[in-house]
């Protein structure tokens, strides 16, 4: 089977489309056919070496597909079954093994193309809005790079919750993308401080939470965005990792809390990764949660898919095929 690996960490050009053996599924796993292949910034990060693993790395952590075999010790997934799964690295491949407990069968109205842009960046969006800072009416949420992938669904889901959102995006077509997904107030931060803008539209009082995705390049005005004991929260790295952080920070902005959460920690049992998963496809098949596929690559132009994915001029779910 033809897999995209990394030998050596670094830039886009150390991706390589290599011929390997079809894994076989153990005690506990399934084989899956994989159909259509999420692209996420955690692939950039393992791409690079920013998470570590031990190469040669198969990338990938999200991909929907057939279960072609099931392994010993499983008999709720059969040869022919529609799943999906994220969590587990090696999706960028014609075939994956996955722990059975991870994979979650598709509705039968559900395309591959759309579970597997629904699923990593659906359940954290699920997991920061439901269970992070839960959201309810009266909350005001602060969400960066809310035109993305995971930053429009989590607007969608903020409104779901009741909450008023302040969404930040780049550009005059991306702030039309976050006021579409209902966001209440749109900051283009490449004209506006985003700070100064979220102190005024709260009355000097600051905003509940923040959700970041960027970074480094966001963080500190992040923090002076928020209100007496709002909470930070960093979820991602666009813009480069976050620097050190001393703790008497947060107690002189105002009692701040701040966490650093994955979807790991959050879907760490079969039971709440199926309320997450189940939630997130049951509103896609709906039509309650709306998808926007950006642009769907072949396998062997993964590079290229995280080129543009890196290059934050993208907006919705990027997928290989």
């Amino acid at each position: 089977m033809k897999a995209i690996r990394v030998h050596t960490f670094g830039g886009p050009e150390v991706l390589q489309l290599d011929e390997v053996p079809v894994p076989q599924p153990g005690r506990g796993e399934v084989l899956i056919r994989i159909q259509a292949i999420g692209v996420n910034f955690i692939d950039i990060y393992f791409r690079t070496g920013l998470y570590p693993a031990e190469p040669p790395v198969t990338l990938g952590m999200e991909a929907a597909g057939v279960v072609e075999a099931a392994g010993e010790g499983f008999t709720q997934l059969a040869p022919g079954d529609r799943v999906a799964y994220c969590m587990a690295r090696g999706s960028y491949a014609e075939y994956a093994v996955v722990p059975a407990w991870q994979v979650i069968r598709i509705p039968d109205s559900l395309d591959f193309e759309s579970a597997a842009a629904a699923m990593l960046q659906g359940m954290t969006a699920h997991y920061l809005s439901h269970s992070t800072f839960e959201l309810q009416p009266g909350h005001v949420a602060l969400i960066h790079a809310a035109a993305g992938g995971t930053g429009r669904l989590l607007v969608l889901m903020a409104k779901m919750r009741g909450a008023r959102v302040i969404a930040t995006v780049s550009t005059p077509s991306k702030a039309e993308i976050a006021r579409r997904a209902g966001a209440d107030d749109v900051v283009l931060y490449t004209q506006q401080d985003f700070e100064a803008e979220a102190r005024r539209l709260t009355d000097g009082r600051g905003v509940d939470v923040v959700y970041d995705s960027v970074g480094a390049s966001t963080f500190e005005k992040s923090i002076n965005s928020l209100r007496p004991r709002g909470m930070l929260v960093s979820f991602g790295n666009a813009s480069g990792p976050v620097p050190p952080v001393e703790p008497l920070l947060l107690s002189r902005k105002g009692s701040l809390y701040l966490t650093r959460p994955t979807l790991f920690a959050y879907c760490a049992t079969p039971e709440e990764l199926r309320w997450r998963a189940g939630d997130v496809l049951g509103w896609v098949a709906d039509g309650k949660l709306t998808l926007h596929i950006d642009k769907v690559y072949p396998l062997a132009q993964a590079a290229q898919a995280q080129i543009d994915l890196a290059s934050r001029k993208t907006t919705g779910k990027l997928l290989l095929k």
